[in-house]
C-alpha cells in the first residue's frame, strides 16, 4: 500500500492542532500507527506528503521523523529517504527482560499489600479482554492489556515505574501487535487471572511466578514471528 493511501485510511487531521507541540502531536500519531502496524517495517515515510495531509509545514514533520528515529522506529537512509525501521529482535527482548524484572517485584508487593480497589479494577480490565476477544477487537485487547500492567505498577504505589516501562518497549509494542492478531488471546487472558487469583490470595510468591510465566511467553512467540514474516525483523 502506498504511503498516501495509508494516510488517507488512517489520519485524522482534525486532531492535529497547529500550536508550538504540533511536532509532538505528529510523533506521537506516526509514533502509534507504527506500533500498530499501520506504517509497517520497510515503508517510505515522506515529509511532503505527511504535511501535505495534515496541513502544515514541513518543519514540525521533519522534527517528528527526528523524534520518531530517536525511538529507533525510523531510520534515515542518506539519498534515499526515511523509512519505517525493521523491528528489533535483540530490543525487544531487552526490553522483555526489563519488564520480567520489574513486575515480578511489582507482583510481589500488591500480593502484600492487595489493595482492593485496583484489584477490582485488574478484573474489569479481564472481563473487558474476554469481550475484545470474542469480538475480535485487537486494537481494545491490546489497550485493556496494558491498562492491567498499568494497574499492577499503581497498585504497589509506582505509577512512574510504568511510565519508564513505556518508553523501553515500543519495540515490543509493535510484535504484540502482530503476535495478537495470530495467537491465541484467551491463553493471555488466563495468564492475566492466574496473576490476579495470586494476587487476590495475598501470595507473592505465586504471584511472582504467574507474573514471570507470562512475560516469558514471548520468548516463544518472537522466534515464531520473525520466521513467518522475516522482512519485518532485524537482528
Amino acid at each position: 500500500m502506498a504511503y498516501k493511501a495509508v494516510m488517507e485510511a488512517f489520519m485524522d487531521p482534525a486532531r492535529i492542532v497547529i500550536s508550538p507541540s504540533t511536532a509532538s502531536q505528529v510523533h506521537d500519531w506516526l509514533r502509534k500507527r507504527v506500533q500498530r502496524g499501520d506504517l509497517p517495517p520497510g515503508m517510505r515515510v515522506s515529509e511532503t506528503e505527511v504535511a501535505a495531509a495534515i496541513g502544515i509545514s514541513r518543519q514540525p514533520v521533519r522534527e517528528a521523523f527526528i523524534r520518531l528515529a530517536s525511538d529507533g522506529l525510523a531510520e534515515v537512509r542518506p539519498q534515499r529517504g526515511t523509512y519505517i525501521s525493521r523491528i528489533s529482535v535483540s530490543a525487544v527482548l531487552s526490553a522483555r527482560f526489563i519488564r520480567e524484572a520489574v513486575e515480578a517485584d511489582l507482583a510481589r508487593a500488591v500480593a502484600l499489600a492487595r489493595p482492593a480497589d485496583i484489584l477490582d479494577r485488574m478484573a474489569d480490565e479481564i472481563a473487558c479482554q474476554h469481550r475484545a476477544d470474542h469480538a475480535a477487537k485487537v486494537e481494545d485487547f491490546i489497550e485493556s492489556d496494558d491498562r492491567f500492567h498499568r494497574l499492577l505498577a499503581q497498585a504497589a504505589g509506582q505509577d512512574a515505574v510504568w511510565s519508564d516501562l513505556e518508553r523501553l518497549k515500543a519495540q515490543m509494542n509493535r510484535l504484540r501487535h502482530l503476535s495478537m492478531r495470530v495467537f491465541d488471546r484467551s491463553f493471555t487472558i488466563g495468564q492475566h487471572q492466574a496473576i490476579l487469583d495470586a494476587l487476590c490470595d495475598g501470595n507473592p510468591d505465586a504471584a511472582e511466578t504467574a507474573t514471570r510465566a507470562h512475560l516469558r511467553q514471548m520468548l516463544t512467540e518472537v522466534p515464531q514471528m520473525a520466521a513467518a514474516q522475516p522482512d519485518y525483523f532485524t537482528d
